[in-house]
């Protein structure tokens, strides 16, 4: 008897085409659902862009406007961080706080000073920076006035718990941020408004603290993240429509 002959390469092809069909469908679905993906957090990236565009158009508008009476308690962050504010009262430098800084003007501190009005209300002003032979009051007794003190500046929140790997550490008066509640607690004040308020460049006599450092900057990269996902999106559904060409021609 002859033995019966298998056409192994047939055999193989039978099943490998299949198989070869079905990963390309496979590969091809992934990249319409990446492309998908990828269209959908473009998307998300162009509506923060004019999110964005939209707070800056409304903080560059309260940054300078005419001054205003302070904010009540209650009120929104949303609505009041940054509004140009004029106020007047008592400061009291017994209880001033340095806090550490880092500013044009080089490394120093701010000093934060609680301003009673006349109202009953305490608020925080950061009066504006000393570099570190300045630091002791006695360094500056020009500055340190009596009496009725009228303040112009920017309604700033309060920054919790301190800075970069750096915890506030009231005990041993080391200040890393303008943490309001913090800062208030330390000083036994009471009445205190929860945000502080960055005093302008109007000079103190004798030159310090300098205000007026206000830095104003929000990082905008939306744009390009929205082209880079766009890309992504239309380089994917390239790499599908390759795909599916490929497997056209292979029959």
């Amino acid at each position: 008897m002859r033995p019966v002959e298998t056409d192994t390469n047939q055999s193989g092809a039978g099943h490998s085409a299949p198989l070869s069909r079905s990963r390309s469908h496979i590969m091809r679905a992934f990249l319409v659902f990446a492309a998908l993906i990828f269209v959908a957090l473009g998307s998300w990236q162009v509506q923060r862009l004019f999110w964005k565009l939209d707070l800056i158009a409304r903080v560059d508008a309260r940054v300078h406007a005419t001054p205003v009476a302070p904010p009540a308690a209650g009120q929104s962050p949303d609505d009041i961080e940054y509004l140009h504010v004029a106020i007047s009262g008592s400061f009291d430098h017994t209880k001033e706080a340095l806090v550490q800084a880092v500013t044009k003007l080089g490394p120093g501190y701010w000093v934060v000073t609680p301003l009673k009005l006349e109202d009953g209300r305490t608020i925080l002003i950061n009066r504006g920076f000393v570099p570190p032979d300045r630091r002791d009051p006695s360094t500056r007794v020009e500055s340190q006035t009596v009496g009725e003190a009228a303040v112009t500046g920017l309604v700033r929140l309060s920054e919790p718990g301190g800075g970069f790997l750096r915890e506030n550490d009231p005990g041993n008066e080391r200040w890393y941020s303008r943490d309001v509640a913090a800062i208030s607690a330390s000083r036994g004040l009471q009445g205190v408004m929860p945000y502080f308020i960055d005093a302008d460049a109007t000079s103190n006599p004798g030159g310090y603290p300098v205000g007026g450092l206000t830095v104003i900057q929000f990082p905008n990269s939306h744009l390009s993240y929205a082209l880079t996902w766009f890309a992504l999106a239309i380089m994917s559904l390239g790499a599908a429509i390759f795909f599916g060409r490929l497997q056209r021609a292979a029959g």
